[in-house]
């Protein structure tokens, strides 16, 4: 068996909970005015002091208060409550808050229909929902199609509206009502073998069925904050900023946005959802010298004109994860900065929601050297290239990368089998992505084994998709792949769908056109059918009824071909 370590020495683990680990082991780093969250429109500031009372007070309020106002009975230790909102000032307070009372804390997607949270809120036991006001519409439909009455929808509701207040939701418990009202003095304990209880409940999309449940425990968490403090650069910035523009439901956002900033003392400055204008202002704005990115972000970078329209000379370091950044990009985005004043470097990491996330991340002094590369593993990770589950790849050549250490998840919340699966007797984490690693132990994806498709760094599985589109009424079969728009730099889903009664070639277009529309109100937008609908006469499979993705995704590439041939004719 050959097993690849890491090049860097091993990284002290506390067996603490991760509210420990941030609030007292690590709070007294830096001074306690010091900005820790800043809102991007309003120039709102939470200090490091600001964001540890109201922690504290959130914990008292989720543990005490929500049930004096009406909330459904006394939320417990290892109870789990539900994040629905996008990026907010809110966020840190919410989700640090609910850490500090010992809850479990599960993050859903913003963009989520009524039926895909109502699998979520199912799945992970929730008991309780902090949601933005812009989204309460969409809580309420999933609890009315839960058989819930209003009033006890209520009962399990947190309007997310601090700290502005939102008029429209009076008749809610908001999250004003749970601060100011008294506090925690010291918050949940986590000590040893209990630094094993699930912190993190995200949802990962694998190959089959619907999302799962990634236990990601507080031992995970405190483990991955020295393992990427190691590995990731340090610039010597005398005021370093963050952009924070990820989505914080995502695994990547939360912990490399929520948790790593504040343990190196950074700011993160939070935009509600990227835009790429609004972007350039803040960096502009605020100073910023380091921003979190995912490809189809870096090519915006590269042509936007708001690029030049504000002066982005402060940015020092881009770190892309989530899909993979080619070389291409990486040098048009080099060549667009350089020429707008910015003296930086683009790297990228690799990581998954099952790994915390981070694993790998590319040395920012190597960006050109081993443009492409993903970098060397990081402290107390070991790795494996395996072929076919049976044997070692050879020197030079790929293998599925496995991995194994402290910041493997615990498992699939309700799913052994899935967890059994993904995970091996002896604690290798099966990726599921087609690696290589060269003589100097930078590895490098080259392929992924799994059929997910990665559209702007979010995760589509085709199962999900498969099973939605059957409920069409004139679908009886269908298979469902990503194809590569290049000039998105991100997969786009695409299904091919066998009608009931068969079509005429003339009436296939229209079809394809109605199914992409008929299913945007089933998921959420980055599930939409972006690559098309194309009707055929049966879906290949296999003997064993397994549909032969591979033949579509060649079949794909002719289509392309064959339209971009008659659009030169034209």
């Amino acid at each position: 068996m050959k097993i690849y370590a890491s090049p860097h020495a091993p990284a002290p683990v506390r067996d603490e909970s991760i509210y420990t680990n941030l609030a007292v082991t690590r709070f007294n780093d830096f001074p306690a005015e010091q900005p820790a969250f800043i809102d991007a429109a309003t120039g709102r500031v939470i200090s490091r002091e600001d964001w540890h009372h109201l922690t504290h007070q959130m914990a008292w309020g989720l543990r005490s208060g929500f049930a004096r106002l009406g909330g459904v009975g006394s939320l417990e230790r290892g109870d789990v409550a539900m994040i629905f909102s996008p990026n907010s000032l809110a966020w840190p307070i919410m989700l640090f808050g609910g850490f500090a009372a010992g809850l479990c804390m599960t993050l859903a997607n913003s963009s989520y229909t009524p039926r895909e949270l109502e699998h979520q809120w199912t799945d992970s036991g929730a008991k309780v929902v902090f949601v933005h006001p812009a989204l309460l519409p969409v809580v309420l439909e999933m609890f009315k199609n839960l058989d819930f009455d209003l009033t006890a929808a209520r009962r399990r509701i947190i309007i997310a509206d601090w700290p502005a207040r939102d008029p429209i939701s009076n008749d809610y418990i908001r999250m004003q009502d749970l601060l100011y009202k008294g506090r925690f003095f010291m918050e949940e304990k986590f000590p040893g073998e209990l630094a094993n209880e699930t912190a993190l409940l995200c949802y990962s999309s694998g190959t089959t069925g619907k999302p799962k449940g990634v236990m990601t425990t507080h031992r995970n968490l405190t483990a991955l904050l020295p393992m990427v403090d190691i590995s990731y650069p340090n610039l010597h910035e005398p005021n370093p900023v963050m952009l924070g523009s990820l989505p914080f439901y995502h695994i990547y956002g939360v912990f490399k946005l929520l948790h790593f900033p504040f343990i190196r003392g950074i700011p993160v400055v939070i935009m509600q959802k990227f835009d790429i204008t609004d972007a350039c202002k803040w960096i502009e704005k605020y100073k910023v010298t380091q921003m979190l990115v995912v490809p189809p972000m870096c090519l915006l970078f590269t042509h936007h004109p708001a690029v030049d329209k504000y002066n982005i000379s402060s940015l020092r370091l881009m770190l892309s994860g989530a899909a993979p950044l080619g070389a291409p990009l990486v040098m048009a985005m080099c060549t667009r900065f350089k020429n707008a004043g910015a003296d930086f470097a683009l790297i990228q990491g690799y990581g998954l929601t099952e790994t915390s996330p981070t694993t790998h991340l590319l040395p920012a002094e190597d960006f050109v050297r081993k443009v492409g590369s993903v970098g060397p593993l990081l402290p107390n990770l070991e790795a494996r290239l395996v072929v076919e589950d049976v044997q070692e790849a050879a020197a030079g050549e790929p293998g599925e990368l496995w991995l194994r250490g402290p910041s493997i998840m615990k498992g699939y919340l309700n799913n052994p089998e899935a967890t059994a699966n993904s995970i091996t007797p002896d604690g290798w984490f099966k990726t599921g992505d087609i690696a290589i690693v060269d003589e100097e132990g930078y590895y490098t994806i080259v392929d992924r084994r799994k059929e997910l498709i990665k559209y702007k760094g979010f995760q589509v599985p085709p199962a999900e998709l498969e099973s939605v589109l059957l409920e069409h009424p004139e679908i009886v079969d269908v298979a469902v792949i990503g194809v590569v728009d290049e000039a998105e730099a991100t997969e786009l889903p695409k299904a091919y769908v066998v009608h009931k009664t068969g079509l005429q070639f003339h009436e296939e277009q229209a079809f394809g056109l109605a199914v992409q529309e008929w299913i945007k109100p089933r998921v959420a937008r980055h599930k939409y059918l972006r690559g098309g609908v194309v009707t055929i006469e049966a879906i290949p499979k296999s003997a064993a009824g397994k549909i032969l993705r591979r033949q579509l995704r060649e079949r794909a590439k002719l289509e392309f071909a064959s339209a971009k041939a008659a659009k030169a004719k034209l």
